[in-house]
């Protein structure tokens, strides 16, 4: 049977739910905290630069139309394997690695504030992760069949709480004179302080291109892959923005910006509508949590079971048990997240470290796929293509991108942050180089013929071999 094409609105849901995650309620909070509803200006800023995102993906999703991966074949038909492999472990193996450890901290948090006041919330965190664990190695898909019901509710109580804290529907005695303790754009640090809240926003609107492995299920690709993107953004900006402002009616800054449990929205929620406010933030917060962890365990252990089967990492990743997991993949992602919990990195306080530090690699990573397709326009000048505007959304958004890492944080945590990443980025390049130098003895940035890698995830689909999202797939096909 032929599977039924989807239209703009369930590639805009698509997108909606990849993106939205409870991280993003500490985000939102945090960033209001710091300089009120100006947080707003780089929210917006960031809705721009990731639209550029948008722009890049698009064109190369448009020239290499059966790549299903996306982002490491991208990298290898424009850089390639060092940038390939690179991105690839960058933005979706390191930096899932960090957000599922915040995500799975704020669980731990929420639950801890529930239900068990007295334990530790790296205790509650670790069962889960335990719990997860054994779910995802017998195969099973936890919240299959509840994924989009927990992305409408999250979503929708978003909405909902947006309007009820931004109309001052809620508890009359916890509202907040917003006027009275609104700081100026002098007191933000100007144009500057605007600019070094982007990193955080960012968090709010990342991942729009996991649109991509759907592109060739919608019905109007060349038109919904960008405009999805798009929407999508724009929606959530209006949602974001209408429940931050919401927040400061009921939260004051200092409360949001320096919550005790680092859990913002909760806080907001028990002023907001009391008790039930506290416990409907908190099972979404806790739904919404568990449900992204599940889904991290299960797409990054098939991208790592991909990168396996390619050779871009030890094939041990490619091996998959009696219930067809990737169990290995599914082993290092828990000890991973494991030792940060365990490490006190899984403590409340530094969630919003592990945003940013994620950002770091995010971020890296579109600078690379907006260099790509500048190369690509070079190597290739008469190959059809919309919305060029001669190269200047790429350049923006590699310099915004840039910014933003130069500007992560302020003071010591930003030296912390740039110690982790730091450390990170050097183990990352060092495996990368000594893995494609003596494993899979290939040139390091020679790049594979753009139709080669459209012909061999064609040739993949074909033969129905298991290809994940953002594995690049035409590795396996040139190095064996």
């Amino acid at each position: 049977m032929q599977q039924k094409k989807l239209g703009l609105f369930s590639a805009v849901a698509i997108n909606v739910g990849l993106i939205v995650a409870t991280s993003c309620l500490v985000s939102l909070g945090t960033g209001m905290g710091a300089i009120g509803r100006w947080f707003i200006i780089p929210l917006f800023l960031v809705v721009i630069l990731n639209s550029f995102v948008g722009l890049s993906f698009s064109e190369l999703n448009q020239l290499m139309p059966d790549v299903d991966g996306g982002t490491g074949q991208y990298l290898l038909a424009g850089m390639g394997p060092m940038a390939s492999m690179m991105g690839n472990l960058s933005a979706y193996v390191i930096t899932q690695i960090l957000s599922l450890t915040a995500e799975i901290t704020l669980c731990g948090t929420v639950i801890t504030q529930l239900f068990f006041p007295n334990v530790d919330n790296r205790i509650i965190s670790m069962i889960l992760l335990i719990a997860l664990f054994f779910v995802n190695l017998k195969g099973v898909d936890l919240f299959a069949k509840v994924q989009d019901v927990v992305v409408v509710a999250l979503v929708g109580s978003m909405i909902l709480l947006g309007i009820i804290s931004f109309f001052k529907l809620g508890d009359p005695s916890h509202l907040i004179n917003y006027k009275a303790e609104a700081p100026s754009f002098k007191q933000i640090g100007g144009f500057k302080g605007i600019m070094d809240n982007m990193a955080l926003a960012f968090w709010l609107l990342i991942g729009v291109e996991f649109i991509i492995p759907e592109a060739k299920n919608l019905k109007n690709p060349k038109r919904d892959v960008l405009l999805s993107m798009v929407v999508a953004l724009l929606l959530l900006f209006g949602v974001q923005s209408l429940l931050g402002s919401g927040m400061t009616n009921y939260v004051s800054l200092k409360g949001l910006a320096n919550d005790p449990n680092s859990t913002p929205h909760i806080t907001f929620a028990v002023n907001l509508l009391g008790t039930p406010g506290k416990i409907w933030m908190g099972v979404i917060t806790i739904l919404a949590g568990i449900s992204t962890v599940n889904t991290g365990y299960a797409s990054l252990s098939k991208i790592m079971q991909g990168m396996g089967e390619a050779g871009m990492v030890p094939k041990a990743f490619a091996k998959t048990n009696k219930n067809s997991a990737a169990y290995v993949g599914i082993v290092f992602l828990s000890v991973a997240i494991g030792v940060m919990v365990v490490s006190g990195l899984g403590t409340a306080g530094a969630v919003t470290f592990l945003i940013l530090s994620g950002s770091c690699f995010w971020l890296f990573t579109y600078c690379l796929v907006h260099i790509s397709v500048l190369i690509l326009r070079k190597r290739y000048p008469d190959r059809p293509r919309r919305f060029t505007m001669k190269g200047i959304p790429q350049i923006i958004g590699i310099i915004g991108n840039v910014y933003m890492i130069a500007n992560i944080s302020t003071g010591a945590d930003r030296i912390r942050i740039y110690e982790l990443c730091g450390v990170l980025f050097l183990v990352l390049m060092t495996y990368c180089s000594i893995w494609i130098r003596f494993v899979m003895k290939v040139k390091p940035f020679a790049p594979m013929d753009m139709d080669e890698v459209n012909r061999e995830a064609l040739n993949y689909e074909k033969d129905e071999l298991p290809v994940s999202v953002n594995m690049p797939a035409g590795v396996a096909g040139q190095y064996h």
